[in-house]
């Protein structure tokens, strides 16, 4: 394997990694409440937010103080803007969560305003190793043993505890698994916790690639995470990976294919592959069953 093939694959597992996290943060909160939460690129922009602020602080403790800031955000979300609004139609659903994107996104400016702010959360990870030479770096490596540590701990915890079975089963007919004694509320709560955590990882590596933060930190990658979840097949966790890590490749390989002139156009030839997919598999590669049910 030559030094751009290996470059070309570190990039696009490391892109994928971070889009697959992102994708079934969302896929999370959809397979439960068929709701397509775009309040989660603030969950990701606040958990950097808090990174920021805690910059001369230990790591350790930063990582938990924004982790735990995306938890509880997520929570506070469902609970006040989702909850009260869970008998009401898909559309209103839908703009209730744009409205709370829009306020977090309105109050992250008026606290820290609207410009850019560095923020190099994991400085240490600044240098780079020699693989069958090529120079990689380290932060990317992180960054895929990172996601791929979170992608089994998630399977772990969705086969083998007893809130991942419920929420699997809520995945599948959540009318039905409410009728055998699953939980609801806790179920949901659950996943919005879990989707706080998944957004906070994301938040530490992605403003560790690009060195800043700003009131729409997460908003780019949130959309395309969108997309990696409606090709992996909505509802379907499984699919949401691998929308994620498909979408990173295509990206990465667009990136490299690309003549100079066109890479700034990079992303209107990813939504054509997407376009591609759509019409061939209208449904996403692995689609979920009883997708038209809502709690």
């Amino acid at each position: 394997m030559n030094v751009p093939v290996i470059q070309t694959l570190v990039d696009a597992l490391s892109v994928g990694g971070l889009y697959a996290l992102t994708a079934l943060g969302i896929g999370l909160i959809f397979s439960v409440m068929r709701l397509g939460n775009f309040a989660h690129a603030e969950f990701v922009t606040v958990a950097a937010y808090v990174l920021f602020a805690l910059s001369g602080h230990a790591l350790i403790m930063s990582i938990a103080a924004s982790v735990l800031a995306a938890m509880m955000l997520a929570a506070l979300t469902e609970r006040v803007a989702f909850r009260p609004l869970r008998q009401a139609d898909a559309a209103t659903m839908l703009i209730s969560s744009f409205t709370v994107s829009m306020f977090l996104q309105k109050l992250m400016i008026f606290l820290w305003g609207s410009r850019p702010k560095a923020l190099d959360p994991l400085p240490m990870l600044n240098t780079s190793m020699t693989i069958s030479g090529a120079q990689i770096s380290a932060l990317k490596l992180v960054t895929i043993l990172v996601c791929a540590a979170l992608l089994a701990g998630l399977t772990l915890f969705l086969t083998r505890t007893r809130f991942g079975l419920e929420m699997r089963a809520a995945a599948e007919n959540f009318t039905m698994s409410r009728l055998l004694g699953v939980r609801a509320n806790k179920v949901i709560a659950v996943a919005f916790a879990i989707s706080g955590i998944l957004a906070a990882t994301v938040a530490l590596l992605f403003s560790a690639q690009t060195g800043f933060v700003h009131p729409r930190f997460g908003v780019q990658l949130v959309i395309i995470a969108f997309v990696a979840t409606v090709i992996g097949g909505l509802g379907n966790l499984t699919g949401a990976a691998v929308g994620g890590f498909l979408v990173g490749v295509v990206s990465t390989l667009l990136q490299a294919l690309l003549p100079d002139e066109l890479r700034p156009f990079r992303e209107a030839f990813l939504f054509a592959v997407v376009i591609l997919v759509l019409l061939f598999k209208p449904q996403g590669l692995l689609p979920a069953r009883n997708i038209r049910e809502r709690v």
